[in-house]
């Protein structure tokens, strides 16, 4: 039996390993579940899935969290400091699917234990790629992907050589607003912003995918996991999310990831990993679909990906900064204080004003630099969005 704890419960990537988890729960002991103010679904799973302990994140929701748990024996915390209790149980597997640079820590201390940790947390690697990466291979540890795309470039690689690699190439279903007009999306609206046309996820990662900021993240996320320059990886807009990722080779072939917009493949594929098990996804009909179409990002509508790759080619700490400041952003956008065309424009205002700092540029990557770097940037984002609002 498996010792698991799932970071970041209460999330869809976490309903998602829950419902797989469920499926066979004589395979499974789960040691901690984490979520945030979403405590009744948090309650409810934790009793399900007979935890040891559940953890919000918010100190203020404890006492509710703890009222639905009385008389169940499961323990109860709230807090940062619990959570990063919560990690330093050792596990065999842990979920890390915390949203925000806050899921760095977390999985940074299970790592200490030589535990497989399976990533869906991007700012990991977007923040301090090198340090988290550089603590697995000194615990023993395995990094897993849990995106779908780096999950699809990790199975093309299975048996093959990094050295044989020409191009990765990830996709992109363009989010809400592919097909709008240009003049249009200086007026989108929230509500605009949070309908996915193909998955169904939270509302901060569906409006990064509407800006195509998430994309940027992963190009990021992609350069660090698999050690590749960034010139040698693109996007592709693929509509139908269906081919989530590819690999070229050096001799000219292409090997796609074929698959279901459906999460439970990349998570069933981590969690049973190095095995492959049948999973409850849907079948593709190849010939009732007909066809696939892909077209190459249009970079005045998608800023984000341009932005990543001056990260990628700068180093350092400035993907610490990207994060913060498109995070920083994204609060801005929600709360109606800047339009949905200024995220780009606060990240690249915070980047550029940060980027002229060579602590910035060259400076060490440890937790330490990684969380002050992030607090200088949110501060810097703040003041770029007092200024476009």
């Amino acid at each position: 039996m498996r010792q698991i704890t799932l970071f970041g419960a209460t999330g869809s990537i976490g309903q998602s390993t829950i419902d797989l988890i469920k499926r066979d729960m004589d395979a499974y002991d789960v040691v901690a579940l984490t979520g945030g103010r979403n405590v009744t679904q948090l309650a409810a799973d934790a009793i399900a899935l007979n935890a040891d302990v559940a953890v919000t994140c918010y100190e203020d929701c404890y006492t509710e969290l703890k009222d639905l748990l009385a008389g169940t024996g499961i323990a109860v915390a709230a807090g940062d400091a619990a959570i990063a209790e919560a990690a330093a149980r050792p596990v065999d597997w842990a979920l890390s699917a915390i949203v925000g640079a806050a899921g760095l820590v977390p999985g940074l201390t299970a790592l200490a234990h030589g535990t497989t940790l399976a990533l869906a947390n991007k700012e990991s690697l977007v923040t301090a790629g090198p340090l988290l990466l550089g603590r697995a291979k000194a615990h023993g540890a395995t990094v897993l992907p849990v995106d779908s795309e780096h999950s699809a470039v990790f199975q093309a690689l299975v048996g093959e050589h990094m050295a044989s690699v020409e191009r990765i190439i990830i996709t992109a279903s363009g989010g809400a607003f592919r097909d709008w007009p240009m003049e249009k999306l200086a007026g989108a609206t929230l509500a605009e912003a949070s309908n996915h046309p193909n998955w169904d996820m939270g509302q901060r990662i569906t409006i990064d995918s509407a800006s195509m900021f998430n994309k940027a993240m992963e190009l990021i996320e992609t350069k660090e996991f698999f050690g590749v320059p960034h010139e040698m990886i693109e996007v592709l807009v693929h509509r139908e999310s269906m081919v989530h990722a590819l690999v070229g080779f050096n001799d000219g072939a292409l090997m796609a990831h074929v698959g279901p917009p459906d999460m439970r493949h990349a998570i069933g594929y981590a969690l049973h990993w190095p095995e492959r098990r049948k999973l409850p996804v849907e079948r593709l009909d190849l010939a009732q679909i007909g066809q696939l179409s892909f077209a190459a990002p249009d970079m005045q509508r998608y800023p984000a990906l341009e932005i990543a790759h001056q990260v990628m080619e700068t180093g350092g700490l400035t993907g610490a900064v990207f994060n913060a400041a498109k995070e920083r952003a994204l609060d801005g956008f929600i709360t109606g204080q800047i339009g949905f065309l200024d995220m780009a424009k606060v990240v690249d205002i915070t980047l550029s004003k940060m980027s002229s700092d060579q602590s910035v540029t060259a400076g060490a990557i440890t937790l330490d630099n990684v969380l002050e770097t992030d607090r200088l940037a949110r501060i810097h984002a703040g003041e770029a969005i007092t200024t476009l609002g």
